[in-house]
């Protein structure tokens, strides 16, 4: 296994705005990824922060989303909790998944990644949009159900239970991040 960690949408913008009060179960991962992105970069995992980055006057906006994270503003980068790093990659998205129009996929290969191993928020929203188009991309996918998390517990939950024996198991599984870094120390 040659693995990299995705993490998705945890922005600046969306911790220290006006959406703050509504980031209670997403708050309760902060310091779990953090730690977890530490030991990724001591072991040689690559780290990729995949943030919303929008224009004002972007299509998704059409819908009942308000705008934000507009590109070139503060909101668009990752949460300083996380402790992003010179070494970490950060990779603007306009879209749900941060493989849709961007150069993750090439990344990936450059680096000779065979498997991405994501987590962030919303787990229903951009998390899963990321992880259906990275098998889509031919990339061995976990989701890290400890380092996801939606809105509410419920829905991270029943998305999470969806996926955990799909029909592409196992190019698609769902395991908890110490699993996934003791199955990383045994990479060939």
């Amino acid at each position: 296994m040659r693995p990299a960690v995705i993490i998705v949408d945890m922005l600046q913008g969306d911790y220290d705005g006006p959406r703050k009060d509504k980031k209670k179960e997403e708050e309760k991962i902060v310091p779990l990824v953090r730690d977890f992105l530490k030991i990724c970069r001591g072991a040689g995992i690559p780290v990729i922060f995949a943030c919303d980055s929008f224009l004002k006057e972007d299509f998704i906006f059409r819908g009942r989303m308000k705008p934000r994270s507009l590109r070139g503003t503060e909101d668009t980068k990752p949460l300083s909790d996380l402790e992003p790093q010179p070494t970490d990659i950060i990779l603007e998205k306009r879209r749900f998944s941060a493989f849709f129009k961007t150069d993750l996929d090439q990344t990936l290969r450059t680096l000779q990644i065979d498997t991405v191993a994501i987590g962030g928020v919303n787990t229903h929203f951009c998390v899963l949009a990321t992880a259906f188009d990275a098998v889509c991309n031919d990339f061995n996918t976990i989701i890290l159900e400890d380092m996801s998390a939606a809105y509410k517990k419920e829905i991270h939950d029943n998305f999470l239970d969806a996926y955990r024996n799909s029909a592409i198991y196992p190019l698609l599984r769902v395991m908890r991040s110490t699993e996934f870094l003791e199955e990383a120390k045994k990479k060939p």
